[in-house]
């Protein structure tokens, strides 16, 4: 059976579904649940393995995955690259997409409080975040809350259109439910100070 091969067109959307996947901090598992097919599946969407991209009601299928819309999908798309003046191969060789690094991030800095998240971290412990990434499962996370609240608890999972997180006036065997819905921003805790 032959293997579809994607062409430059359906791999800049890919890219712009990914973009748009990874500004709302979801997996591709998260955001493949969110549009009823599995993490491989949404994954050939992003490559441009899947010609289904181009279609309409597909695009509104996904980026409403995404909480986003077709237009932000066509306003994503990364610029389409000068063509490579051609040169004779010399055996196997490759070109290569041009890499940009992302800008580094800032990491702030909170101080805890109190001490819902003992024996983890205690209160008067300095925890250093990075706001744009995610946290991984058991790791500590900021979150800034829609109503100015921030929370610092740790990160189990995320489920649909929740955040399952532990930690709380209730210590670290209490699991809780946040909406996504009722969050700005969730940050990684990258390191925990004792200043």
């Amino acid at each position: 059976m032959p293997r579809f091969e994607s062409d430059s067109d359906a791999r800049r959307l890919g890219e712009a579904l990914a973009a748009l996947r990874r500004a709302r901090g979801l997996s591709q598992a998260e955001a493949g649940a969110r549009a009823g097919m599995t993490s491989q599946g949404w994954g050939l969407y992003e490559a441009g393995k899947r010609p289904g991209l181009f279609r309409p009601d597909v695009q509104r299928r996904l980026t409403a995955a995404v909480d986003a819309t077709p237009e932000a999908l066509a306003l994503s798309l990364p610029e389409a690259a000068a063509p490579a003046p051609e040169t004779p191969a010399l055996g196997v060789e490759s070109r290569a997409r041009a890499f940009e690094p992302a800008p580094p991030a800032t990491a702030r800095r909170l101080q805890l409080v109190n001490d819902d998240l003992a024996p983890w971290a205690a209160s008067g412990v300095t925890l250093e975040y990075l706001p744009g990434r995610w946290p991984r499962r058991d790791q500590g996370c900021v979150i800034d809350m829609d109503d100015g609240e921030r929370l610092v608890r740790l990160y189990e999972r995320a489920e649909g259109d929740d955040l399952v997180v532990r930690g709380g006036p209730g210590g670290l065997s209490v699991e809780a439910r946040i909406p996504r819905a009722r969050t700005r921003a969730v940050a990684a805790v990258v390191a925990r100070l004792d200043l």
